[in-house]
């Protein structure tokens, strides 16, 4: 099995994203080929650069991950909202308000990952997990839209979806008191998991 992995770059000023720190760390369940690529965060390079990546490596499984600072769980993301509507700039500067993804999109796409199920896996496996229904408005659901928009007309078994992450403690000092975090290694032992049981699956 082809497994595709990515994770973002740092942003908002911010010195690492525990998001590519975990991917970078992640080791690839036996008989799996894993690719990891980080990915920036700017809106419009970073469907571009996806897209370049499902078309040179043509996964069978896509699962992207993203930081969502003030989550206390790794959260696998149910719907990506057909949406650019940022609260702070990208890292290219661009700062859309109420943009669409795709004009010919459809509001909405759920994800193509048993969430409800995977979340179980890695909670089992002893790492905090939930479902979430929101993956915010920012480049972490510009770039879940995109990867559901392109995989619309590719066959059912090709399965892909987006988790977020916690932040990880060294990054608390730059943040609000009392934001929770997940130790590195906890991210990288649940994305690992979470890999373990859609490649079983």
């Amino acid at each position: 099995m082809n497994v595709l992995m990515t994770g973002f770059d740092p942003f908002g000023g911010a010195k690492v994203n525990p998001a590519w720190e975990a991917v970078r760390l992640v080791r690839a369940p036996a008989g799996v080929t894993l690719v990891k690529k980080e990915i920036p965060t700017v809106f419009r390079s970073s469907g571009e650069k996806l897209c370049a990546l499902l078309r040179e490596y043509d996964p069978d499984l896509v699962l992207l991950v993203g930081q969502a600072a003030g989550r206390k769980k790794l959260s696998f993301e149910r719907v990506a909202i057909n949406l650019d509507d940022a609260r702070i700039p990208d890292n290219a500067g661009d700062q859309p308000k109420e943009r669409p993804i795709a004009e010919d999109g459809p509001a909405a796409y759920f994800s193509r990952l048993p969430v409800k199920a995977l979340a179980r896996a890695v909670e089992e496996a002893g790492v905090p997990a939930e479902v979430s229904l929101s993956a915010g408005s920012f480049v972490c659901n510009h770039l879940f839209y995109v990867l559901m928009h392109e995989l619309r007309d590719r066959s059912d078994e090709v399965r892909g979806g987006f988790v977020h992450v916690p932040a990880i403690p060294e990054q608390l000092s730059d943040m609000p008191p009392g934001t929770p975090a997940m130790a590195l290694p906890e991210i990288v032992k649940g994305l690992e998991a979470a890999l373990s049981f859609l490649t079983e699956a």
